[in-house]
């Protein structure tokens, strides 16, 4: 039995490229056969950063065709060009020859990133994690479907876990991957994408990413992460997703935007 984390061995490619070869695992599932997008997407990310050489990916935009199931699949990468601080490349994930998801990504060191800094927002203010709620009722690693790949804490549980949508589709919240993974850039692109949607409290129990981009600003110290997640409008049925995680520094580590569609 293999002792590497269930991110790190289900988001692994095989070959040299161009073309990898991937499995989809079941894992990761949001129901139906389906995996989640973030996890896709880190798959996409795991044979983009092999094919450019550099070690996080910096700003990331995804966009999903059709929904992927688990089983055999193959990522085409293009690596595109290559300079002195960023690699750009366009992944493509395929299963039975179509195409699935489409990610272009630039890659940078942010070990070796300096400039300016000037930040006029700060991380959720949150009880700290064993003085909060299990969202998922203590399920385990070795559960079925994401549920089981995540920790989440909130410091009440949310209108919708207790059958009551408040309305707010916001939320602030403890997040990290189960089984002791420290969180690096690599998963915060698919992390941004795992938590509960926020039109959760209005009602509305399926969402769907069309797009997804991402920006990783930081690599993340060790320790439970910080999210803040909200939509302001729903409108005929798609829906914007802004999602902001900080690390137990307080340092952002990675901010998104998506637009998604109900059902």
């Amino acid at each position: 039995m293999s002792d590497q984390h269930p991110f790190d061995a289900d988001t692994a490619v095989t070959g040299f490229g161009p073309v990898f070869g991937a499995t989809i695992s079941d894992r990761w599932g949001i129901g139906n056969g389906h995996a989640n997008g973030g996890y896709v997407l880190s798959v996409c990310l795991r044979a983009l950063r092999q094919s450019l050489g550099k070690p996080d990916p910096l700003a990331v935009a995804a966009f999903f065709q059709r929904r992927v199931v688990s089983g055999p699949a193959e990522v085409v990468v293009d690596a595109g060009r290559s300079g002195r601080r960023l690699a750009t490349g366009e992944a493509r994930l395929l299963q039975g020859g179509q195409e699935l998801v489409r990610v272009v990504a630039s890659f940078a060191d942010l070990s070796r990133a300096s400039g300016p800094t000037a930040v006029s927002a700060s991380a959720p203010s949150l009880p700290d994690p064993q003085d909060c709620k299990d969202l998922f009722g203590g399920a385990e690693l070795s559960a079925p479907g994401i549920a089981g790949r995540l920790e989440c804490r909130t410091p009440q549980l949310p209108g919708w876990r207790q059958g009551a949508p408040s309305g707010q589709a916001t939320a602030e919240f403890w997040m990290r991957l189960a089984g002791d993974r420290p969180a690096d850039t690599m998963a915060l692109p698919g992390l941004v994408d795992m938590a509960v949607p926020a039109v959760f409290e209005l009602g509305h129990y399926a969402s769907t990413t069309i797009e997804l981009s991402v920006h990783v600003r930081a690599r993340p110290a060790p320790g439970w992460l910080a999210c803040r997640v909200g939509t302001r409008y729903l409108i005929e049925g798609y829906h914007e997703e802004d999602f902001e995680i900080w690390d137990a520094t307080g340092q952002l580590v990675a901010q998104s935007r998506q637009l998604a569609l109900l059902g």
